[in-house]
């Protein structure tokens, strides 16, 4: 799960206005190269221009095809590629957030990779990358980038508070109001997203449905003592209350990096911007650990990320060239950089060099994947947090009771999985 995509809409609009997409309709010249089309949701400030040079040095070893290069904002692409892809026009290659994988496998939009060139080397992916990949025992993305969620703070403030990584909820809560008291900074911020709120529910054994039994279980008593101690982390000394303007992102975020907050949860794709901050010109200032844990004692997070998947409508020409490409920029040679490059997680161990693990937020990372958790394989799945964004931040506002939230957000959710019993 990314955010703060930088592409404004009216630049990729236009762009996209101008992009001939899969197929016959790639602007191939008779006897020329063929030309296919690549949208890539990454941010378009500190990502992509490293994958624009991969693309360059792609082009140069492969003088037969022309990668036609287009950033689409991560919030508009999967409504963009929805549409694109309903009327035949959809890029050749896109890179999909795990969850939107199974979502268009199971409308038929992205091709099976089983057997093909893209996946030669799938004994190199963490195997539940390639699960987390998978719709009905098939495989339709490669790993491209993973992530997950940690308890991230300030080692400076921690030391002076004389407290550790906290290991429980429990444990956040006291070591935020020590922090309080000894430096007079807030401890922790929380969010009010429903994605970030997921490790919540791990902690107490739980999710926002059981996929496996066709329940949704987001009003279940474990879900509820979950969303209880997510709650209880807005209020009390070294908590910071809840932001529930449009901003709230940047708000934590910009805190965080300038030494005005001691901890916050957050993914790696922020790592260039914490070193980016006054607090982290020292890199190993950064400190990184696993989400605390619920009251079962289990500790978890999400695993987010991206695969590259390769259209299902594109003609036998532009499949081919689109597997040989999505197998060059899944290489380990190409996770290396773009890993040195934008200091993202790569999706396969050989690409975990010693120069990688140099980056202290990339090994801090890396050292948390273990406890995250893949998405079940539902296509639904990722539309679920959709109504619970909706309601968290209007019950961490004060404005609706626990219960009353979660309520609605059952309502919604049995709409959007209509054969799944409450």
């Amino acid at each position: 799960m990314r955010r703060g995509i930088a592409a404004t809409a009216l630049v990729a609009s236009l762009a996209l206005a101008a992009t001939a997409c899969g197929g016959s309709d790639s602007g191939d010249e008779a006897g020329g190269p063929v030309t296919i089309t690549w949208w890539d949701t990454s941010n378009a400030t500190n990502e992509a221009p490293t994958y624009q040079a991969l693309v360059k040095e792609f082009e140069a070893a492969n003088k037969d095809i022309k990668v036609n290069y287009v950033n689409v904002p991560f919030d508009q692409a999967q409504n963009k590629f929805d549409t694109a892809a309903g009327s035949k026009g959809a890029p050749d290659v896109l890179r999909s957030e795990v969850g939107w994988t199974p979502a268009f496998a199971k409308k038929g939009f992205f091709a099976p990779l089983d057997g093909t060139e893209a996946l030669a080397e799938q004994d190199k992916f963490q195997p539940s990358l390639i699960e987390q990949a998978k719709y009905e025992g098939k495989t339709y993305g490669v790993p491209f980038t993973t992530d997950t969620l940690a308890l991230v703070y300030n080692k400076a403030l921690f030391k002076k508070a004389g407290v550790e990584a906290p290991k429980t909820w429990d444990d956040l809560k006291k070591a935020a109001a020590t922090i309080k008291d000894k430096t007079d900074v807030d401890g922790y911020w929380g969010s009010t997203q429903a994605y970030y709120a997921q490790s919540f529910l791990y902690g107490e054994g739980t999710d926002t449905v059981d996929a496996d039994a066709k329940k949704i279980t987001v009003t279940s008593p474990e879900a509820k003592k979950a969303y209880g101690t997510w709650q209880g982390l807005f209020k009390g000394k070294g908590l910071h209350k809840a932001d529930t303007t449009a901003d709230a992102y940047a708000h934590i975020q910009e805190a965080f990096v300038s030494g005005k907050v001691a901890s916050i949860v957050q993914g790696p794709w922020e790592i260039t911007n914490f070193y980016k901050g006054s607090a982290f010109k020292d890199k190993n200032n950064l400190g990184i650990a696993t989400v605390p844990a619920g009251s079962t004692g289990k500790a978890g997070a999400p695993t987010g990320g991206h695969n590259l998947s390769v259209y299902a409508g594109s003609d036998k020409a532009h499949q081919e060239a689109s597997l040989k490409f999505v197998k060059f920029m899944t290489s380990a040679k190409a996770q290396e950089t773009i890993a040195l490059k934008n200091s993202t997680l790569p999706t396969r161990e050989d690409a975990y060099t010693a120069q990688v693990k140099a980056d202290p937020g990339i090994a801090g990372y890396q050292s948390v994947l273990s406890s995250a958790q893949p998405r079940p394989a539902l296509p639904e799945y990722s539309s679920l947090w959709g109504p619970l964004d909706d309601e968290l931040i209007e019950i961490a506002g004060g404005k609706e009771s626990l219960d009353k939230g979660l309520g609605d957000a059952e309502t919604a959710i049995a709409k959007l999985v209509p054969d799944f019993t409450k």
